[in-house]
C-alpha cells in the first residue's frame, strides 16, 4: 500500500507541476498577442483610413466604382481599427484534414498592420494556438500545443512579408474604405468584372486581382502568381470567396469566406468558415 500512495503522490506532484507550467505558458502566450494587438491599435489610430472622394471614385476602374457604389451605403466613415471574430474549419499546412477552429483577428484599416490569432485542435483533448502578426511590414508567425510547445516559429523574411502586405489586402475587404483612392491601395483595370488591386507601403508592393459579381459585390480574390504549397504556413493563401454581405457601420461587409492556396491550375481550401462579431472603431469624416 505504501508503494501504491507514493506513486500517487508522485503523479499527482507531476500532474501539478505539468499543469503548473501549461497555464504559465498560456498566460505568457495571451500576453503575447495582447501585445500585438495593442501594437496594432496604436498604429491604427494614427493612420485611419483614407477620406471618401467622389472626384477620385469617378476615376476607378468600372467595376471597382459599382463595387464603391454597393460597399459604402451609409454615411462615409474614416475606418481606424477592425475587431472580429470568426469560427470554421482549418487545415494546418501541409495537412488534408480540416478541425474545428475559433480565430480573432484586429487589423489596422489605414496602413498594412494585423493579428491574427486562433485555437485549433491537434488530437482529442490536444489543441495548438497560434498568431500571425503583422506590423511596419514585420511579419512573426507562432504556433504552440497547449499554448506551451512551440512548434512553428517563423521570421520575417521578404518573401513572408510580401505576402502578408497581401495578406492585409485581402483583409481590407471586410473594412472597404481601405481601399479608396488615397491610401494605399491602388487600382488597375482588368475588364468588365476585374481590377488589379496594388498595396504599397514603403517600397513593398503586393497585388491581387478581384472579381465582382452584377450587383457590385466583391466575389472573389486570385494571386496572378503560384503559390508554394510546401511551406510551414499558409501565409495569405493565393485564393478568397467571400460571401453574406451584411449593413454594418454603413458599409456592406462580406461574413462568410473560404481562403485558400492555388498552385497548378488547382485550389486547396485551408480556412473555411464565419465571422461571428465585428467592431469598427471609427469617426464621421
Amino acid at each position: 500500500m505504501r508503494i501504491v500512495k507514493k506513486i500517487s503522490l508522485t503523479i499527482a506532484a507531476v500532474a501539478l507541476i505539468v499543469g503548473i507550467f501549461i497555464t504559465y505558458s498560456w498566460i505568457r502566450t495571451e500576453a503575447d498577442i495582447g501585445g500585438h494587438r495593442k501594437r496594432v491599435a496604436t498604429i491604427a489610430f494614427a493612420n485611419p483610413s483614407p477620406s471618401y472622394d467622389a472626384a477620385k471614385i469617378k476615376m476607378l476602374p468600372e467595376p471597382v466604382k459599382r463595387y464603391f457604389e454597393f460597399a459604402l451605403q451609409g454615411d462615409h466613415h474614416l475606418i481606424k481599427l477592425v475587431e472580429m471574430s470568426m469560427e470554421g474549419d482549418f487545415r494546418r499546412p501541409r495537412t488534408k484534414g480540416f478541425a474545428p477552429t475559433t480565430a480573432e483577428q484586429t487589423i489596422a484599416a489605414g496602413v498594412p498592420a494585423f493579428i491574427f490569432s486562433g485555437t485549433t485542435p491537434i488530437i482529442p483533448g490536444i489543441r495548438a494556438r497560434m498568431y500571425d502578426a503583422f506590423a511596419n511590414l514585420q511579419m512573426e508567425m507562432k504556433a504552440k500545443i497547449l499554448s506551451a510547445f512551440t512548434v512553428v516559429n517563423e521570421k520575417a523574411t521578404p518573401a513572408l512579408n510580401q505576402s502578408s502586405l497581401r495578406r492585409w489586402l485581402i483583409e481590407s475587404t471586410l473594412f472597404p474604405t481601405a481601399m479608396l483612392p488615397g491610401g494605399p491601395v491602388s487600382w488597375e483595370p482588368i475588364d468588365s468584372t476585374r481590377a488589379r488591386a496594388t498595396v504599397s507601403a514603403e517600397g513593398l508592393k503586393a497585388s491581387i486581382v478581384a472579381t465582382f459579381r452584377s450587383d457590385g459585390s466583391l466575389e472573389r480574390l486570385d494571386a496572378e502568381e503560384d503559390g508554394d504549397l510546401t511551406t510551414s504556413y499558409h501565409g495569405s493563401g493565393e485564393h478568397v470567396l467571400r460571401g453574406d454581405y451584411r449593413l454594418i457601420s454603413g458599409m456592406m461587409i462580406p461574413h462568410t469566406f473560404t481562403i485558400a492556396r492555388a498552385a497548378g491550375g488547382k485550389i486547396f481550401p485551408f480556412w473555411k468558415g464565419r465571422i461571428t462579431s465585428i467592431k469598427i472603431d471609427d469617426f464621421k469624416d
